[in-house]
């Protein structure tokens, strides 16, 4: 992984696939991750502290929540200099394991990186959570339509916002997705 792109989707692939290991290889062993949070729908701690615990919290915790994840990175391309990324808007798709409820939400990503003699690693990451959103879906077909309707896991926004007005015009119980059209738009 010595890209910011490769270390995105690595990212996601220990995330969404339940994957801790990935989150050792990809980040410093000091890695920070912060959150902001606009909503009282879900909750994170404030900040964690070390890859191990970067694990912990986004996979291993995660994990006993939320399973059918699927994240995307809603943007046409991603702008770094090597070693940051300012701001990667992002949409999930998952479900809660408690109560079988879709859990739709939107945010945005920003990133550092640091590069040793052999690779590119993470060493800080803000998430911040605008939404998130909970939906009745005990038998999941709404949540498997949203996600086998999306490319995955790069989600161009009009793609997106084309997706979604097409799903709202064919079904009522889509009408939630006016809200998720749009990605979050960069903080000022």
């Amino acid at each position: 992984m010595n890209t910011p792109k490769q270390l995105l989707e690595a990212y996601l692939e220990a995330k969404d696939l339940n994957r801790p290991p990935v989150i050792l290889a990809c980040y410093t062993p000091d890695a920070v991750l912060t959150y902001s949070i606009a909503t009282d729908t879900i909750s994170f701690p404030d900040k964690v502290l070390g890859a191990d615990a970067i694990a912990q919290t986004l996979v291993r915790e995660f994990r006993k929540n939320f399973d059918c994840c699927k994240t995307y990175y809603v943007c046409d391309s991603i702008v770094d200099d090597g070693e940051r990324i300012d701001f990667i808007p992002w949409l999930v798709i998952m479900r809660q394991a408690s109560n079988s409820a879709l859990r739709v939400g939107k945010g945005y990503y920003r990133w550092r990186f640091k590069s040793d003699e052999t690779r590119l690693r993470v060493r800080a990451m803000h998430i911040h959570i605008e939404r998130m959103d909970i939906i009745e879906d005990r038998d999941g077909n709404t949540l498997r339509a949203l996600q086998s309707a999306l490319p995955y896991p790069w989600l161009p926004p009009a793609t997106l916002r084309e997706t979604f007005e097409r799903l709202i015009q064919q079904a009522a119980g889509f009408a939630f997705l006016d809200t998720f059209m749009a990605p979050v738009g960069s903080p000022a």
